[in-house]
């Protein structure tokens, strides 16, 4: 792509009719934006792909893949069709030729779709063998002359359609590239770029990876492209996503790799055979680095302006925390909104909250809860929130909260319940959710403290990050990393039945066991200083220190 523009501006300047010239450039460089526009949390579906894909790195194939292709296409009820265009011997190759190696694989019933003509590809009667199939497989060769015949036509409408109606797309070698938009075409180390079928959003494919080292035309691509992530699929080697769930099946490794950012070095790591990856926090993870710097070097100061925030650790709810929280909301006049989406199974209804909320007498209790994001940008979705004067997010995984409702104009809505005097209160992931900082956000499990792509918590308590069940799963440690990483916030850590009450600049601590405020980094010790806060007790959260009485205190 570089090498075009440098010889086309070469001959603007050689050129008489430099104007026309120049609106020519500008025009091609629009459309080529246009064909690789940055991805943005905005166009991201955190569900992932529909169906499933295949996506191989070339070489040998052990049949372990052409079964997983075979059982995701429906076992003995699949329908295949073939694409050989990638191939140059795609018109000297009888249809015999390509369908009997599929027959000996177990599938009865095969077509073969191929034209060098995109108005071919664009007609229906062409199209007409994609619409019965379960699955599709791309054979390798050159993957441009994929992308210059199908790609923007009927056939990638109906790949996307044999897609959402759960099949499979499979491909090895230029089958795997042309499977993501921003497509290698060519070239090592500088790859030539053309537009592909975006099979797999928000990544760059590229396959015969370690066996011809690929790795620098891969990440000097990603350097190129901020906000996508790169694939690398080794030969004999698949690359299999249902979802979000991405696994590594067959002989080698997929490499994942993240460009580097203002405050993260470059990132590789493999997937060896059996491991998978998230495909959601990738495409996070990417957007997050090509977007502003998080968290500032210099945060807002953790003041609750407005009403109040009750942060629980976890473990039983006390009846002392409960009465708390209702008298926070309001008493019995409170409306309360139960939140369940960290949880995010059963039936919101029937969870213990209601019952224990109404035996105290709050009659006006309603669960909120979507994993559709569209409809949590809906005004009928937003009606209880809008006289809400609590909230209560549920314990479960924080990161199913940032999927729900992460930049929806329902988490706008949460922050305007405690801006007119209401309170938000959460348990274990309910309570990590409301500092500004989220920890323990990898969909793939609970341990990593510092999660790339979901990092940015609601920001209740602003300058803050907070771990729950603290001292009973012995994550004193855990929280000291992220102190030493990201000095500038300050960590809280509850323990399991406590809970903080925040309100303006001290928090004040109920319950059956402790608070731990990590005020400061010792980088002199390599070591982080914590103040322990016990029931009864007020510590203020800018003057980093416990106070007796918090209306002698500065706000």
């Amino acid at each position: 792509m570089d090498h075009f523009f440098r010889r086309l501006n070469s001959w603007i300047q050689k050129s008489q009719g430099q104007t026309i010239a120049i609106i020519f450039l500008l025009s091609c460089t629009q459309l080529l934006a246009e064909d690789f526009p940055a991805p943005s949390l905005e166009t991201l579906d955190h569900k992932g792909v529909n169906g499933s894909l295949v996506i191989c790195g070339g070489g040998k194939l052990p049949d372990q893949i052409f079964e997983t292709f075979r059982q995701l296409a429906g076992g003995e009820k699949a329908r295949l069709v073939v694409i050989p265009t990638a191939s140059a011997r795609a018109e000297s190759e009888s249809e015999e030729s390509l369908i009997s190696p599929w027959k000996e694989r177990g599938f009865s019933r095969v077509d073969v779709l191929h034209t060098r003509d995109r108005e071919v590809a664009n007609s229906t009667e062409f199209v007409a063998p994609l619409k019965q199939a379960t699955a599709v497989w791309i054979v390798g060769g050159q993957q441009s002359r994929l992308g210059e015949v199908y790609s923007g036509t009927k056939v990638e409408e109906e790949l996307q359609a044999v897609l959402k109606r759960d099949g499979v797309i499979g491909g090895t070698s230029a089958g795997a590239a042309i499977q993501s938009r921003l497509m290698i075409a060519s070239g090592n180390p500088v790859a030539n770029l053309q537009r592909g079928l975006d099979l797999l959003p928000g990544a760059v494919i590229d396959q015969h990876f370690k066996a011809r080292k690929r790795l620098p035309r891969l990440t000097g691509t990603l350097k190129q492209h901020p906000g996508y992530f790169g694939i690398g699929v080794d030969e004999g080697t698949a690359l299999v996503v249902q979802g979000r769930a991405m696994k590594a099946i067959g002989a080698s490794t997929v490499t994942i790799c993240l460009a580097a950012s203002k405050l993260r070095e470059a990132r590789q790591y493999e997937l060896s055979a059996g491991e998978i990856a998230d495909l959601t926090a990738l495409r996070r993870a990417a957007i997050a680095r090509a977007s502003h710097q998080f968290p500032l070097a210099k945060l807002r100061a953790p003041i609750v302006e407005n009403g109040s925030l009750m942060i629980i650790g976890g473990g039983k709810m006390t009846p002392e925390l409960w009465k708390e929280f209702v008298e926070l909301a309001g008493g019995t006049d409170a409306k309360i909104v139960i939140v369940p989406a960290a949880s995010g199974s059963g039936s919101p209804e029937r969870r213990s909250e209601f019952k224990i909320l109404r035996d105290l007498g709050v009659q006006h209790v309603v669960a909120l809860h979507t994993s559709d994001r569209d409809e949590a940008n809906t005004e009928e979705f937003l009606k209880p929130l809008k006289e809400a004067t609590g909230v209560w997010f549920t314990g479960g995984r924080q990161w199913k909260i940032v999927d729900a409702y992460a930049g929806t104009e329902t988490e706008k809505a949460f922050h305007e319940v405690l801006k007119r005097g209401g309170v938000i209160a959460g348990s274990s992931a309910g309570a990590t959710i409301q500092g500004e900082y989220l920890v323990r956000g990898n969909p793939l499990g609970n341990r990593d403290m510092m999660a790339e792509g979901y990092e940015r918590g609601f920001g209740y308590l602003p300058g803050s990050a907070i771990d729950q069940h603290f001292t009973q799963r012995d994550r004193h440690p855990d929280l000291e990393g992220v102190k030493k990483t990201f000095p500038q916030l300050l960590c809280i850590g509850i323990d399991e039945s406590t809970a903080i009450v925040v309100q303006k600049s001290t928090a004040r601590v109920l319950g059956e066991n402790d608070v731990y405020f990590f005020d400061a980094a010792n980088d002199a010790e390599d070591q982080t200083t914590k103040t322990k806060v016990s029931p009864g007790e007020v510590y203020h959260l800018q003057d980093r220190k416990t106070v007796e009485d918090p209306s002698t205190t500065k706000e």
